[in-house]
């Protein structure tokens, strides 16, 4: 007997992207408090001098709460929000990998040209500003779809030497930095120039080591079980526990350092290793934290969730209004880390609010959307289905 032919919609949808019956919350959730937790660093370098991202005295201390601002910022945001970020751009991959070869794709053409218009977008993107992570991720990304299937003791010990690179190489590319600290320029100073090719090059290892190591953290974590909520609440806890004790008293221990030493240059790039040390037990209580409030399905986590399913097109935002803003706008005003601080709160709160009136309409954000049209070169629907009448 002759098969009929499978209707053209119901290929699309076996071919097509995630629906929302397939998505895991956890997921959204973490990635919508990533893509928030991003902001209070970049704003930094929207509105603030260069060295003002790494060195709490350089710029934007105005008055005694700003340092209150600062420090907490190092602590608590610095590296901890995008190491969430990697983490969960490195199950995406998986996830994205797994399914399409579920649905009978060929997984690494189409990955691999999901990720050539990931680069794409962050090439647009750094045109914008030149704090761009797409373009380091889209590389990084084929790497993390070649070693999915290494053992997960491998992903895990190989992802964290990647992300401690930058720890480990630190003393070395001090070296290189003489007693008046020139070599560090703009990275470390607001009235000096560029920084040299030597502390360049530990900028990049330290950048590029942490975001890939992090990605094959959060791979090994999807393999596990960890990061879809799939332990019970008291695993979750003592994940929160030892990672937020640990991650706080080694970047704490790190800033007392910086202020009694009176932010040195001599200690510039090794003062970053309790940083580096710290990012990944404190990313990891974070997770647990977030994972065992989404599982409450509360109203307000439901607002986090679909921030982080539209997680591209808040990012890029944040950019389009912190460069419009506190780079464009406010270019001759003298800007203090408490009215950053101020501007972010802002910014959430209308992230939030658009985020939750998009969704509540539109299947996808505007970016995700283009994204996956480009990506599976199909119109993809994009308005929500009406509710059927009773």
């Amino acid at each position: 007997m002759k098969r009929s032919p499978t209707p053209r919609s119901e290929r699309r949808r076996a071919s097509g992207p995630v629906t929302a019956a397939e998505r895991i919350t956890s997921l959204d959730a973490i990635r919508g408090v990533a893509v928030l937790g991003i902001l209070p660093m970049n704003a930094l370098a929207f509105g603030l001098a260069s060295a003002a991202y790494f060195n709490v005295s350089a710029d934007g201390i105005r008055q005694p709460f700003d340092w209150v601002i600062g420090v907490a910022t190092m602590i608590f945001v610095n590296q901890k929000m995008m190491a969430l970020f990697s983490l969960l751009f490195g199950v995406g991959v998986v996830v994205f990998a797994d399914r399409a070869k579920a649905k009978g794709r060929r997984v690494v053409w189409l990955s691999l040209w999901r990720f050539v218009l990931l680069l794409v977008v962050g090439i647009a993107h750094t045109a914008v500003w030149d704090g761009d992570v797409l373009v380091l991720y889209a590389l990084c990304a084929p790497i993390v779809l070649l070693v999915r299937k290494l053992p997960t003791a491998l992903l895990i010990s190989s992802g964290v030497a990647l992300a401690l690179a930058g720890s480990i190489t630190a003393p070395l590319f001090q070296s290189t930095v003489g007693a008046d600290g020139a070599e560090l320029g703009d990275f470390w100073f607001t009235d000096m120039g560029a920084m040299s090719d030597a502390v360049l090059g530990w900028f990049y290892v330290n950048g590029s080591g942490r975001a890939l190591g992090l990605m094959l953290i959060g791979v090994a974590l999807f393999r596990l079980g960890i990061v879809q909520g799939q332990r019970d609440d008291r695993y979750y806890r003592r994940m929160a526990r030892w990672g937020l004790v640990t991650g706080t008293t080694v970047t704490a221990a790190e800033l007392a350092f910086r202020i009694a030493t009176d932010w040195s240059p001599d200690y510039a790039l090794t003062g970053q290793i309790p940083t580096g040390l710290g990012t990944i037990p404190m990313a990891l209580g974070y997770m647990a934290l977030i994972i065992m409030w989404n599982r409450r399905s509360s109203h307000h986590i439901e607002r986090f969730r679909r921030v982080g399913k539209m997680a591209l097109t808040n990012y890029l935002t944040q950019t389009v209004l912190g460069v419009t803003m506190l780079t464009l706008w406010w270019d001759g005003v003298d800007l203090s880390r408490t009215m950053i601080a101020a501007w972010i709160l802002g910014v959430w709160g209308l992230q939030l609010w658009w985020s939750t009136w998009w969704m509540a309409r539109f299947r996808y954000g505007p970016f995700e959307w283009a994204w996956r049209c480009a990506t599976y070169r199909t119109w993809q629907p994009l308005r929500q289905k009406a509710p059927a009448s009773g």
